[in-house]
């Protein structure tokens, strides 16, 4: 079945895509932004499509990817460390040279029972994609998750607003360089008898996990038979 869609993908759609590829048990269609709109019409209404259900849109941040931060790959014996020292430069493990930010769409059709995942990139700043609301309702709240985590502007939105993060909140949670403990905490003052935020005074760091037990998992295969 995957092979037949590729092979109706590259046929029928041949001109609008960049890359279309079985990855990971799905079918994985890489679109450039100006083609998106024009592709998902095709993918909706062809006879050999038919994908009228779209199931989830996301975002997806490439910063440092390919950049390895461990200083190990394995659980240490010896306490939490950082993986590596401040200023340490990182191991680039894949080379990258597309743009940071992708918006990931997940397809479905009903009647033929085949899926398929959409893939664009980002290539301006802001991030910015055109909405896919008029062609599938349920883009709606995927979209403006994407844009409250990641930052990303779907352009025609009629309701492009924050959807999980508080009011005010101020950056994108899901990116890279947002902070793991955040920039703000917040603590009931029982002298103002209110809700405050602070900085967080919480030192960001990269932990090794500790093994604090003997466990045969971790032991090298000849060590485990003795």
């Amino acid at each position: 079945m995957s092979k037949k869609l590729i092979e109706n993908l590259q046929t029928q759609c041949g001109k609008l895509i960049e890359d279309c590829v079985f990855v990971t048990g799905e079918v994985t269609i890489e679109v450039v932004p100006q083609n998106l709109r024009e592709l998902c019409l095709q993918l909706r209404d062809g006879d050999v499509f038919q994908f009228d259900t779209l199931l989830d849109v996301c975002g997806v941040d490439y910063a440092d990817y390919g950049l390895m931060e461990w200083a190990t790959d394995k659980t240490t014996a010896t306490g939490f460390s950082r993986a590596v020292e401040q200023g340490r430069a990182k191991e680039r493990l894949v080379e990258w040279n597309k743009p940071r930010f992708a918006v990931v769409y997940h397809l479905l059709s009903t009647s033929l029972n085949q899926r398929v995942r959409l893939k664009t990139f980002c290539n301006d700043e802001p991030p910015m994609v055109e909405t896919v609301i008029d062609i599938w309702r349920s883009a709606d709240w995927f979209e403006r998750e994407a844009f409250d985590l990641y930052g990303i502007l779907f352009k025609g939105h009629p309701d492009l607003r924050r959807i999980l993060t508080d009011y005010g909140f101020i950056g994108h949670p899901f990116r890279k360089d947002f902070p793991l403990s955040g920039r703000v905490e917040m603590r009931y003052d029982a002298t103002q008898q209110r809700v405050i935020y602070e900085p967080v005074d919480i030192e960001p760091r990269v932990l090794v996990p500790k093994v604090g037990r003997a466990d045969s998992r971790y032991a090298d295969p000849g060590e485990a038979d003795d």
